[in-house]
Parts: C-alpha cells; sequence; structure tokens
C-alpha cells in the first residue's frame, strides 16, 4: 500500500473478447446471448480454475482477468483458442463464436475487486490487434514463457496504440503452433506456402464511370502477370483473386482465405483527364502496411499509361517484399529456420555491403544448400557476393574467386532454368570475367524472363559498360532505378550511371549522379573514386583531392594496384584512363 492509499502490484493481465459479436447479435439475439453465457460457463470457467486465473470483470462479450503466473496465463490462452477450435467445427459459419485474446504483464493499480492503469490498458490493446481465434503478448510475456511453452512466437514489431503515449512491442502466436481458428472451416484453412505469398485484389474504380472499369481491371490483371515472372512469389491467380471484386472485405480474412502472406489492393479516380492511382501492400498476418503510395497522371494513351503504371507499382513492390521477409526471417529463432529462411536471413547481411556481413551471407546461402541442394537462389546469391569479393577487393586470388562464382552461377541455371535472378547472377560473373557476348546473353535472358527485374537491368547496363558500349547502357541503369527507386543496390545502380558519364566525357552528369551514390549509408568507396576521376577530367584538382582524401580517411590501405584488380575485365582503355585520374588524384600506387 502506497502513502496515499492506492495499492499497486505487479501482474499478468488476460483481456479477451468476440469478433463480430454485434453482427452475431443482430442475426439473433437470444442465440448469441445463449451462446455466450455457455462459453463461459463450459470453458471459460473450468479453464480459469484449472489455471488459477481470476475473472476481475465482464463486460457485455467481453472478458478481463489476471493471473500469478505468466505461464498460467499463456497455456490458459492456448487451451481456450484450441477448445474453441473444437466447439466451432460443426457450427456453421454465421453462428460461431471466435474470441481474440491479449496478455500482458504490468503493473496496475487495485481498487476492490477491480484492477485498472496502464498495465491493463496495454493488454486490451494487445487483444484489439490479434487476428480473429489468435493471441498477442508483449515483449515481457514472451521473454518470461520462452523455453517454457510450446509455441513459436512472431514479432509484429512497436505499434503505436490508442491512450499509450510509447510504441508497445507485440508479438503474435504463430498460427502454426496454435490451431487459430478463423471464420472457414478448419478442413479449408490453407497453410502458407514455403515463399511469400501474394493475392493482388481487384483495384475499385472510384471513378463513377462504369467505362473505366476495364482501365481498373486492367492494372490488377498486370499487375498480377507481372509479379508471377517474380520466382521467388507465391502469387495467387487472376480468377481467384476477382471472386472479391466489388466486395467490401477484411483483408485478413481474404489473406486465411486464399493461404497468403501478403495483399495488395488499390483504388483508381479519374477527374477529367488525369487518373489517381493508390496501391497498399498489406502483411496480413500482422495488419502492418509495408507499403503504400499515390501516383497521380495525365490520362492520354490509357495503354501506355497502364503499362507505365504496371511497371511501377511491381517495381516498387518486389523490394520492400524483399525487405519484410528479409526482416521476417531475422526474428525467426535461429534454430527454427529453414531453407528459405537462411536465404532471406542471408540476405539481410548481403545487402549491407560490409565484409563481415558478406562473410555471414555466404555461410546462410551455403547453409540453406545444404538444407536443400535444390534451392537455386542460393547458388545464385553465392555467385553474386562471390563477385563481390572481386569488385570490393576482399580476395587475394580473383581468379579463382571468379572461378568458384561461376560454378555457383552455372548451377543456379541448370537448377532452375526459368530463374531470372540466376541468369542475372552468371551475366554479372561472367561480366568480370571479361566474356561480355555470353555475358550480356545471359542477362536478356534475365530480363525476357522478368522484364520488371531490376538488378538485371542493372547487370545488363554494368555489362555494355564494362565492354566499352557505355552510351547502350544508361538506358538499363535508368530503368533499374525507376523500377526499384528505394532498393538496397541503389546506391550502385546511381554510382554506375555516373562512371559511364564520366567515360561518355558527360562530367556534369557524372559528379551529380555520384554525389546521389555517396549520400547512402551503404555505399562503399566507388562513389568517391568516381566523383575524384570526374574533378580530375574537369581539372578540378583540389574537388578531386578533397574527394580522394575522404576516401582515403576511410580506406587507408586502398591504392592504384588493389583498384586495378577490382576492375578486372573492363576495357581496358578505359581502365588505363581511370587508373591514371586516381592517380593524378592522389591515390598511391
Amino acid at each position: 500500500m502506497s502513502e496515499e492509499g492506492v495499492e499497486r502490484r505487479l501482474t499478468t493481465i488476460l483481456a479477451a473478447d468476440v469478433v463480430g459479436y454485434s453482427r452475431l447479435m443482430a442475426a439473433d439475439e437470444a442465440g448469441a446471448l445463449a451462446s455466450l453465457k455457455a462459453l463461459r460457463r463450459e470453458l471459460f470457467e473450468p479453464k480459469t480454475a484449472e489455471y488459477h486465473g481470476r475473472v476481475v470483470k465482464l463486460m457485455g462479450d467481453g472478458t478481463l482477468m489476471e493471473f500469478g503466473s505468466v505461464v498460467d496465463a499463456v497455456t490458459f490462452a492456448v487451451d481456450v483458442q484450441r477448445a474453441m477450435a473444437e466447439r466451432n467445427a460443426e457450427v456453421p459459419e454465421n453462428r460461431r463464436i471466435i474470441i481474440r485474446i491479449g496478455i500482458n504483464i504490468g503493473d496496475i493499480i487495485v481498487e476492490g475487486e477491480d484492477i485498472y492503469g496502464d498495465g491493463v490498458n496495454v493488454a486490451a490493446r494487445m487483444e484489439g490487434l490479434a487476428e480473429p481465434g489468435g493471441i498477442c503478448m508483449s515483449r515481457t510475456v514472451v521473454n518470461h514463457v520462452k523455453g517454457k511453452v510450446d509455441l513459436d512466437f512472431e514479432d509484429m514489431g512497436e505499434q503505436q496504440v490508442k491512450n499509450i503515449s510509447e510504441p508497445i512491442r507485440v508479438y503474435r502466436v504463430v498460427s502454426d503452433t496454435l490451431a487459430v481458428q478463423t471464420v472457414r472451416s478448419p478442413s479449408t484453412v490453407l497453410p502458407l506456402p514455403d515463399k511469400p505469398s501474394i493475392a493482388v485484389l481487384p483495384f475499385d474504380n472510384m471513378s463513377g464511370d462504369p467505362e473505366q472499369e476495364y482501365f481498373s481491371d486492367g492494372i490488377t490483371e498486370d499487375i498480377i502477370t507481372a509479379l508471377s515472372k517474380f520466382r521467388w512469389f507465391f502469387v495467387i491467380a487472376r480468377n481467384s483473386s476477382f471472386t472479391y471484386k466489388g466486395k467490401s472485405v477484411d483483408v485478413k480474412q481474404v489473406a486465411r482465405e486464399l493461404g497468403v502472406r501478403y495483399v495488395l489492393e488499390g483504388s483508381v479516380r479519374k477527374a477529367g483527364s488525369r487518373v489517381r492511382i493508390s496501391a497498399q501492400l498489406i502483411d496480413a498476418q500482422t495488419g502492418n502496411h509495408v507499403w503504400a503510395e499515390r501516383y497521380d497522371r495525365e490520362l492520354a494513351d490509357i495503354f501506355d499509361l497502364q503499362d507505365e503504371m504496371t511497371a511501377t507499382i511491381v517495381g516498387a513492390i518486389e523490394p520492400e517484399l524483399g525487405s519484410a521477409e528479409r526482416a521476417r526471417a531475422k526474428r525467426k529463432p535461429p534454430d527454427n529456420l529453414d531453407a528459405w529462411d537462411r536465404y532471406q536471413r542471408g540476405l539481410w547481411h548481403f545487402w549491407r555491403y560490409t565484409r563481415d556481413d558478406i562473410d555471414e551471407a555466404e555461410r546462410l546461402f551455403q547453409s540453406a544448400i545444404d538444407l536443400d541442394p535444390g534451392f537455386g537462389p542460393a547458388y545464385a546469391g553465392v555467385a553474386y557476393l562471390l563477385n563481390f569479393h572481386v569488385i570490393y577487393g576482399w580476395t587475394d586470388t580473383p581468379d579463382q574467386t571468379l572461378g568458384r562464382a561461376l560454378r555457383a552461377g552455372q548451377l543456379a541455371v541448370s537448377t532452375d532454368d526459368k530463374d531470372p535472378f540466376a541468369h542475372c547472377a552468371l551475366g554479372r560473373v561472367l561480366t568480370m570475367q571479361g566474356d561480355f557476348e555470353t555475358a550480356i546473353a545471359e542477362l536478356e535472358k534475365a530480363i525476357d524472363l522478368n522484364p520488371n527485374l531490376a538488378l538485371a537491368h542493372y547487370g545488363l547496363g554494368f555489362a555494355l559498360t564494362w565492354s566499352g558500349r557505355a552510351r547502350e547502357a544508361l538506358p538499363h541503369f535508368h530503368n533499374a532505378i525507376r523500377q526499384s527507386p528505394h532498393d538496397p543496390a541503389l546506391w550502385s545502380f546511381e554510382t554506375m550511371t555516373g562512371f559511364a558519364h564520366i567515360h561518355l566525357g558527360e562530367y556534369v552528369e557524372a559528379v551529380e549522379w555520384l554525389r546521389k551514390a555517396a549520400r547512402h549509408p551503404n555505399s562503399l568507396f566507388w562513389p568517391n573514386l568516381n566523383l575524384a576521376v570526374a574533378f580530375v577530367e574537369q581539372e578540378e584538382w583540389d574537388k578531386a583531392r578533397a574527394a580522394m582524401d575522404a576516401e582515403l580517411e576511410l580506406q587507408p590501405d586502398l591504392s592504384v594496384t588493389a583498384v586495378a584488380a577490382m576492375l578486372g575485365s573492363l576495357h581496358p582503355d578505359w581502365k588505363d584512363r581511370y587508373l591514371d585520374g586516381l592517380r593524378k588524384a592522389g591515390l598511391p600506387e
């Protein structure tokens, strides 16, 4: 008891309520109330006694409970949800009672039999974030029960919730370890595929003009087709997605019914000669927005606009979805990673562009291969990062390293000849080996398989530049940047655009691109080196030396000899000129 006479204690709070209770009451008030009372009498009361809980109060269809043991609270929640699944198995969908539960450990204020405070409020907010039939809990709860209950948890990240000043870290019990009952019969609940799964819902025509219906449907169909070309996506077919056309839908329910993790939805609104297209990508497991954007365009040639919007939206989705998958894999416990998760965790390290991260990425890719020798993307990942070892000077034996990279790239292609990333990786290695004709053919094959793969456009631009065809390379660099404006490799796209402009004698353009590239937090030394050469070509000696000094401060052991090895098969005339520019800027021999 405190000085003010207010009693406080630390406890475990559980909040539960019925999903869609108002709908049940509207359909059959007496029946819904009778079912709720039976549920409390037959399930909640016995389980409460079994796990030493206390019902603090009933609030219509909601229940607030307190437990002395956090393990008891979580086990109670799991047992209740599993029992609910069994009870609902033979009940018609429109009469099922489905609950969601939130659990928190917190400091509470006790007043008689009632409890108050942020600890209670957070539990209530957790319950609101849970999916129907699911359980959400705070990080403190997860820390207390890990290793004590046979459950897997997924980190939903920090959530800003009503009436709580600071964001709260939320975890959900993974449905695979909790027989989550959804609004569909258990026999029709589809398991998630072993790769990112996405449904594209028909874009809503908000124009009030039936003539625009074909345009919104065309956008949707084109996006489905374009996404299907990414071999690492599982994309729901057009006919299944379009069963939701014209309906008001719950994204989480759609995801459960189609067996996908992500849902893309959008709208099209025409006003005069302009059209506004909005799109948002949602992680239906958490309800979080992964990506959202709005585009305003002139409605000149409707088909050109349709093509442009498809390329733009798909180009934005692919890296955002990749980031979401990498973050999800990073959160999973190391002993619970399958081949796909190991590959995604490897990519998380891959795009950080440090030597330690690249080494860790290689270890994870190899681990994925060990688990599944037929997993082609991991071979392609190995080929790509071994290529990095040469480009960034992280190997004393570049020829041997490229030999290993070539074997990995060939294995990637032989494992799946229809995988554009495999052809892209092989093309990058062949470029560094100087086999430009074959490299360009591989990269063009990658683009044929997936015209929206930004890395393939970048790789083709790189190969053309390396072979002395910089003018032809520029459109491919611009395509890569346009298709994937938030790509983790964006600094590379911009660096090579600047590099090509240097060799075309377009130094103002080169400096502009290279300064952009240098601002990215994951960029390495190439933007500064290229800036130094661009300034030398313009005889701006102070700027050239300043760029070189900045680089040598970060990498004092860098030398002309080391850079020459990294440039490998670059067209010899260009290579000599470039190295001479580095010498003039002050790079030691």
